[in-house]
């Protein structure tokens, strides 16, 4: 049986994929942050609900809808960013584990796509296995490695994706439509020695919102990347998955 997207099922395709032992469901995390003059705010959402797909469909999973609002405070310097308190990214990725366990779902798996949700997509995936939920956040696996072997750009920073080569590749590679190379521009902001440590506004330091150089940017590239995201992520669902069924 094929994966089931809840966006496009009814609660009876739920209550039947669920009922066929396929109780494995992944949720994508997202923001609606800057990109640069040359992405969509929704970067990062397109680029987790694209990684999410394909490894619900490997799993035959649940999908859940990508959740487009999170922490993001340190891109609000560029009109159109909406950032959420930390404290309630926690309670709505808490609130969606406790939901969907309540229909049979035994596992989650949350793809993070946004570095800012990091710490408190985290906190709740610690709170729901306390409670006995099993939860496993992803955070792109593999992905700085992927990056040393297509990239033809130097990184901002080490393992800094910011509207660079890599995440425009990705964008290129799921919605091509979306990105606009005619507005491509490089930007290798002077970093704070404590970058990363502490929070610092991205408009303070590139005015364009990007961090690297999107210009050598292709699809094949992005494709390139995807598949090993995914590859790596389905390795460690594996061996989560082993290791509390042992």
């Amino acid at each position: 049986m094929p994966m089931t997207d809840l966006a496009s099922a009814s609660w009876t395709d739920v209550q039947q994929h669920i009922a066929s032992g396929r109780t494995l469901a992944v949720l994508p995390f997202g923001a609606l942050e800057q990109h640069g003059p040359h992405l969509p705010l929704s970067t990062d959402t397109i680029q987790a609900a694209g990684v999410a797909e394909r490894i619900a469909r490997h799993y035959e999973a649940l999908l859940l809808p990508a959740v487009p609002f999170v922490e993001t405070w340190d891109n609000g310097g560029f009109p159109g960013t909406i950032s959420l308190a930390a404290s309630t990214v926690t309670a709505i990725c808490r609130d969606i584990g406790l939901s969907a366990q309540s229909f049979g779902v035994t596992t989650l798996v949350v793809v993070n796509g946004d570095y800012g949700n990091r710490a408190p997509v985290h906190a709740a995936a610690r709170e729901l296995s306390i409670g006995g939920f099993d939860t496993l956040v992803l955070d792109y696996p593999g992905l700085a490695e992927i990056g040393d072997t297509v990239k033809e750009t130097a990184w901002a920073a080490p393992g800094l994706c910011h509207a660079d080569e890599i995440e425009t590749s990705m964008v290129l590679a799921l919605e091509p439509g979306l990105v606009h190379p005619e507005r491509f521009v490089a930007a290798y902001p002077e970093l704070p020695a404590d970058f990363g440590r502490r929070p610092i506004r991205f408009d303070t330091l590139s005015p364009s919102g990007v961090f690297g150089d999107p210009r050598p940017a292709t699809a094949e590239k992005g494709e390139a990347i995807i598949a090993y995201v995914v590859e790596r992520s389905i390795d460690e669902i594996d061996g989560h998955l082993a290791a509390i069924s042992a």
